[in-house]
């Protein structure tokens, strides 16, 4: 059973039988919202290319990034299954992948913060049906569960955040709206995050 994650909500990533979780698997899915209007139904809908971030922090400090042109991160913990550049049908599936091995993350990082950017600079408004999620890699169970709601006027969104603590790990919705094409264009706002 998932958990629906609202802004702020954190949530422990221990099993219920008291284990830790070992790999996690962060989905992103959309797809184009219709046009409006009679020439826009003869258009259909545009192209939009949303794309799946992972930055690893270190005490603050950007250590590596995961996102649609560097697939892996440096210690090999991390990996972008690959870039879908318009989304997907509206079936709810994962239209992108990123795979956190929680165990090979190096011990100085102790955040992994999860973004989602406009590539494209549409914005959510114009995005519907998107959802990010963080699934159990092993057993296939969906975890946790973030809905993009009510559109808006940005292009970003910092999703959510895992956070080292106490040996595990604890996962943070942060659903923080923003703009920016890139990961880079949103530094200064996940910093308040960390």
């Amino acid at each position: 059973m998932s958990v629906n994650l609202t802004k702020g909500q954190q949530i422990s990533l221990n099993k219920s039988d008291g284990t830790a979780l070992t790999a996690v698997r962060m989905g992103l899915g959309w797809q184009a919202a219709q046009r409006k209007g009679f020439l826009a139904k003869l258009a259909g809908t545009r192209e939009i290319d949303l794309d799946a971030s992972a930055l690893l922090f270190a005490g603050g400090q950007l250590a590596d990034v995961v996102f649609f042109q560097h697939l892996l991160s440096q210690d090999g913990s991390v990996r972008h299954l690959g870039d879908n550049l318009t989304g997907g049908a509206g079936a709810g599936s994962d239209d992108e992948v990123i795979l956190v091995d929680l165990g090979r993350i190096p011990g100085h990082v102790d955040s992994v913060v999860f973004v989602v950017n406009s590539f494209t600079g549409q914005s959510f408004a114009e995005v519907q049906n998107a959802f990010c999620r963080l699934v159990d890699e092993n057993s296939g169970q969906e975890l946790a569960r973030y809905t993009l709601s009510g559109g808006g006027a940005y292009t970003a969104q910092i999703m959510a955040a895992l956070h080292r603590s106490n040996g595990g790990w604890q996962l943070k919705a942060i659903g923080e709206p923003a703009d920016g094409r890139t990961f880079e264009d949103l530094l200064p706002a996940i910093a308040a995050h960390l």
